[in-house]
C-alpha cells in the first residue's frame, strides 16, 4: 500500500522568480499531505541561482504565502534573513563546482555557445540539436555553457510512489542537457540533484512538467554516482491549468496568492478554489483535505 511508505525527507523548494500562484499552492498543499502520511520531514529549499530575476519581493512572497496557507516546514529558513545569511543557493556553490569539476575531469563535458533562440531557429521544437558537441572548443572558453554528453544514456528507473518503479530512457529534450549556465552557475539540474543528496531529501514531490528533469537529473546522478538520489522516490502530480488550457506560470501573471490575500481571501477559500479546479464539489478548508481530494 503506497499510503504505508515511509520517508525521511522531502522539500518544496519554489524559485522567487515572481509572485507564487495557485498552482505552486497545490504543489504545496500536496507535498505537505504526503509527508504526513510517510512521516517525512519538510525542507523548505529557495532555488535561487537564476540571479538575474531574484527579488526580496519574490523571496518574502514565499514566507507569506508558506505562512498564510498554514503550511508546514521542519527545515530550512522561516524568514529572509535567515535564507540570505545561511539558505541561499549561494552558500553552496563549493558543492556545486566540485560536481562540475568531476563531471569536467571525466570528460563527458562540452562547451557550447548556443543561445536558447538560435536552438529554437533551428530546432523549432527547441530540442539541442547537437550544434556544438563536436566542436571541442575548450570549456575554458569565456561565455559557453557546459553540456553533459548523453549519447550513451542507458535506460533510467524511477523509483515512483504510486506506479512503482518506471523504466525508460532520456527524452529527446534533455539530450545533452546543461550543467554549467552561460553566467558561470551551475544549472538548476544539478543543483538539485546535490542539494538534495546534502539534505538528505528521500522524497521529491513534483508536477508532472517536471518528469523530463527527473529524468535528466537521474542520468547526472549516475553520472555523479550520487547514490542516495537514485534511490530517492518520486511523485509527479497533476498541473491546475489556465483558462486557456495551459499550465499555470508566474511569469504569466495568473493570479497569485499575494493578490488573493490582498483580497481578503482566508486560506479555506484558496483551498476551495484549487478542490474546484479539481473538479471538488464539497468545501476544502485546509491542505490535509487537499490531500484527500486528490487521493493521496
Amino acid at each position: 500500500d503506497k499510503q504505508k511508505h515511509y520517508f525521511n525527507k522531502t522539500r518544496i523548494a519554489p524559485t522567487p522568480s515572481g509572485f507564487l500562484h495557485l498552482g505552486n499552492a497545490l504543489s504545496f498543499a500536496i507535498t505537505a499531505a504526503i509527508a504526513e502520511k510517510a512521516h517525512a520531514k519538510i525542507l523548505l529549499r529557495i532555488d535561487d541561482l537564476d540571479r538575474e530575476r531574484v527579488r526580496k519581493e519574490y523571496v518574502q512572497d514565499i514566507f507569506d504565502t508558506l505562512n498564510f496557507l498554514e503550511i508546514p516546514w521542519h527545515e530550512g529558513p522561516r524568514n529572509f534573513r535567515e535564507y540570505e545569511n545561511e539558505y541561499s543557493q549561494i552558500h553552496r556553490l563549493d558543492l556545486y563546482n566540485d560536481a562540475l569539476e568531476e563531471l569536467r575531469k571525466s570528460g563527458q563535458l562540452f562547451a557550447c555557445t548556443c543561445s536558447r533562440t538560435q536552438i529554437r531557429d533551428t530546432s523549432p521544437d527547441e530540442i539541442y540539436p547537437g550544434t556544438c558537441r563536436d566542436k571541442a572548443m575548450p570549456l575554458e572558453t569565456k561565455g559557453v555553457s557546459w553540456r553533459l554528453r548523453t549519447e550513451s544514456a542507458e535506460e533510467i528507473e524511477i523509483n515512483t510512489l504510486d506506479q512503482g518503479i518506471i523504466k525508460t530512457r532520456l527524452p529527446m529534450a534533455m539530450q545533452d542537457f546543461v550543467v554549467r549556465k552561460k553566467d558561470g552557475y551551475p544549472s538548476y539540474q544539478l543543483a538539485s540533484v546535490i542539494d538534495d543528496v546534502h539534505f538528505g531529501v528521500d522524497l521529491v514531490v513534483r508536477g508532472q512538467d517536471l518528469f523530463d528533469s527527473t529524468l535528466a537529473q537521474s542520468y547526472l546522478a549516475s553520472t555523479l554516482q550520487a547514490e542516495a538520489f537514485r534511490k530517492a522516490t518520486f511523485h509527479h502530480h497533476s498541473l491546475l491549468k489556465a483558462p486557456s488550457g495551459g499550465k499555470l506560470s508566474k511569469s504569466a501573471g495568473d493570479t497569485s496568492i499575494r493578490y488573493l490575500r490582498e483580497q481578503g481571501k482566508k486560506p479555506s477559500d484558496v483551498y476551495t478554489e484549487l478542490g474546484a479546479m479539481l473538479g471538488q464539489k464539497e468545501h476544502v478548508k485546509n491542505w490535509q483535505q487537499l490531500g484527500v481530494v486528490v487521493s493521496i
